[in-house]
């Protein structure tokens, strides 16, 4: 029985998962997938043969041995023609394709040296990753040959570019013009004391290289001035010697504070969509991910290929920086995550084009929602008041850069499975109250409206 272009019948030695292992309830269902929302399932099983199923399923047998193991503890199932190979065969591939069995005979295409690096990581993407694989090593692989932009080498940005490098993202090219300064030391993870007065690419570089070397690490001193510069950014790919790491930022005009939410990428204060993510278990099936892929893509305005599977947007100025990266990624069909902190709140978008609302729906959306009660013609700035610089903490600027590494992370190995089109996040002073932010695509959206 197929999933996708996986074939359940094709395992040598199908097994649940470890992270997975199923118990019994007190009525007899089966649970399996762990206790986590969102990841676990219950199964009615009120025979038996589930139970028998995944027992069965213990990497030391070949499907067809495990349909014969199935058969061969209820016989009596059998012969009421209650039971046959093909309801084994039709429940392997149901959890099969819930992301629930994998392949224990599959090989680990990678050197020894990186399976010992991400000997830990591995099983957690196994953990959360509900589609069907014959290997947990496939979503590693997806990261060794992915290729991410990252615009913004602050706080957020800082917190990102370490969590990508140390995950195994296998290229990475950051864009940053700013040079380091004391004030920066109290949130931004890349840099040090004697860093003090040098490019920050540059000491990001040295850093990042540092963490991971089977990581390519490149990076230009650059400010973003406006939609060409993102487009050229998108287009052209770094080099591999760094840019211009240590060269002139430019003109005037710095990037400012760091990963902070702008008027364009604000949260509004008023309450969350919530709770998600609480303890239990979903019985409902997953979409199941498999990574974004800009192989095949043509885009929708430039007609080339862009040079990158993905950008991270963790810089909040120039003031229209969104909606430029928004336009840019739509124009090369190129998804792409951003992510930032308002105080207290922390928070990441995630935004394929075509797929879910884009930034500008998103926004657009969040501002119908709101109901700041002010007077009619009262500016916005009032209810939430901008200041020269963004109050944060290495704690804030760590939790929206993690935040955005996980994004990225998701949208390149489809671990776990995202549907794009939303923000979601943290708010520190009220920790039952997360952050999540969904609208629908919107036909008159001037960016994306016109797109199939």
């Amino acid at each position: 029985m197929t999933v996708g272009t996986v074939t359940v019948e094709t395992l040598s030695r199908p097994r649940i998962k470890p992270e997975h292992r199923p118990y019994r309830t007190v009525d007899g269902n089966v649970r399996v997938g762990s206790v986590i929302y969102g990841i676990g399932a219950e199964i009615e099983d009120p025979n038996g043969w589930i139970w028998s199923l995944v027992e069965a399923l213990d990497g030391t047998r070949t499907p067809d041995a495990v349909v014969d193991a199935v058969l061969a503890r209820h016989p009596d199932l059998a012969a009421l023609a209650e039971l046959d190979d093909e309801d084994v065969w039709q429940g392997m591939a149901d959890l099969f394709a819930a992301g629930f069995v994998e392949d224990a005979a599959a090989e680990v295409p990678l050197p020894d040296r990186e399976r010992q690096r991400y000997s830990r990581g591995v099983p957690l993407l196994r953990w959360m990753d509900r589609g069907p694989r014959p290997s947990a090593w496939d979503a590693q692989l997806r990261l060794r040959e992915a290729r991410v932009l990252l615009v913004g080498v602050g706080g957020t940005g800082g917190y990102a570019a370490q969590s990508l490098v140390a995950s195994g993202v296998g290229r990475l090219h950051i864009v940053e013009p700013d040079v380091v300064e004391l004030s920066n030391l109290n949130r931004q993870p890349l840099y040090r004391e004697p860093d003090i007065g040098r490019p920050k690419v540059a000491a990001a570089l040295e850093t990042l290289r540092a963490l991971n070397s089977d990581v390519t690490v490149t990076g230009e001193r650059r400010e973003v001035r406006g939609p060409e510069d993102l487009a050229e950014l998108i287009g052209a790919g770094g080099s591999a010697e760094g840019g211009s790491a240590e060269g002139a930022p430019g003109p005037e005009g710095r990037q400012g504070p760091e990963g902070g939410q702008g008027p364009e990428g604000g949260q509004g204060p008023e309450g969350r969509q919530g709770p998600e993510g609480r303890q239990g278990v979903a019985a409902a099936k997953p979409t199941p991910g498999t990574g974004i892929s800009t192989s095949t893509s043509t885009g929708t305005g430039t007609g080339t290929l862009p040079a990158y599977d993905l950008l991270v947007l963790a810089a909040d100025k120039p003031l229209h920086i969104w909606r430029w990266t928004n336009r840019a990624c739509l124009a090369a069909n190129l998804p792409w995550t951003d992510a930032g902190y308002r105080g207290p709140v922390a928070s990441a978008g995630v935004f394929v084009p075509g797929v879910g609302a884009c930034w500008e729906c998103l926004r657009e959306g969040e501002f119908e929602r709101r109901d700041l009660r002010l007077a009619p013609g009262a500016d916005e700035e009032v209810a939430s008041p901008r200041m020269p610089w963004n109050p944060a903490s290495a704690v804030t600027a760590g939790l929206s850069g993690t935040l955005l590494a996980h994004a990225a992370l998701s949208l390149l190995t489809g671990v776990p499975a995202l549907d794009p089109g939303f923000r979601f996040g943290v708010n520190l002073m009220v920790p039952g109250d997360p952050v999540l932010e969904r609208f629908p695509r919107r036909a008159d959206c001037p960016a994306c409206g016109h797109l199939p």
